[in-house]
This record gives C-alpha cells, structure tokens and sequence, in this order.
C-alpha cells in the first residue's frame, strides 16, 4: 500500500469468523481484538496513501456465541454486517466531493458495484447490485482527527 502500486487491494482477516466456528467466546474476542490492530494499521497506511478503505463482512458470526440453551453457536448468522467506508487524506470519491452517503438498503450484491464506482470503473450488465454511495445534502468535514477506536 505506501509503494502506491496496486488500484486495488483485498484483504480478509478471517481470524473472528475461524475462531466463531469454536464457539469460544474469550479467543473470539482475542481474535476481534487482534482485527482491530490490524485494521488499525492498515488505515494509517491507507490514509497516508490517499485511498479509500471499505470495511464490511459476507456474514456474521462472532456476535452470536451460544444458544439458548447454553451451547456453542458455531453457525453463521444472517445478522446485518456493518458496511464502512474510509476516505484517506486528500482522498474524495470521485464525482461526489465531500458529499457522499451510503444507501441504507444495501446487500451483499451492491459491494462490488460500489468498488467499481469508486474505481471508475464499469459495471458489467451482469453484476445484480448496484452502488451503495449517494449523494448527500452536508459536506463531510475535511478534516480528520485520528480517534483510537479499540474494545
């Protein structure tokens, strides 16, 4: 990422769903805690950068632990999964500015046409979804104090 080499880069840290599937709930929240690092780095990197990062699950699982009977729950949920999306320094998605916003209707299908959005790029017929981001009435601030975010 700080060599500014690739438009696109995919990362999964699979640690809470591997660990979710034990039904373990203290390696769970090791594993959620070792993500958050993680993704806190990767940010900085970003940011420096001047990309924009999106941060979102195919599914959930680490939220649900045990059943209602006491018992490991080791089954992915269909619970919503967050979508977010980070703008790095300098960084503004194109044909929107400042003033962008997220559907709040979204399914899986939209992500990778909101990636191609935001890549400039086209999106094939065949691709169901369709891009999260919408313009929005406010400007986001231009300026970023960093937040340490961690559980």
């Amino acid at each position: 990422i700080e060599k500014g080499i690739y438009s696109l880069v995919v990362i999964n840290y699979a640690n809470p769903d591997m660990v979710g599937h034990i039904g373990q709930i203290p390696a769970t929240i090791e594993a959620i805690e070792a993500v958050d690092q993680c993704l806190g780095r990767l940010l900085t990197s970003i940011s420096k950068a001047g990309g924009t990062a999106i941060i979102t699950a195919d599914h959930g699982n680490a939220e649900h632990m045990i059943d209602e009977n006491g018992n490991p729950w080791t089954a992915h949920t269909t619970n919503p999964v967050p979508l977010i999306i980070v703008e790095g320094e300098q960084a503004k998605i194109p044909g929107y500015g400042g003033n962008v916003s997220l559907r709040n209707d979204g399914k899986l299908a939209d992500i990778a046409p909101t990636i191609l959005q935001i890549l400039q790029l086209p999106q094939p017929p065949e691709m169901t979804g369709r891009s999260l981001l919408q313009p929005t009435d406010y400007d986001v601030q231009l300026s970023r104090t960093p937040v340490q975010v961690g559980l």
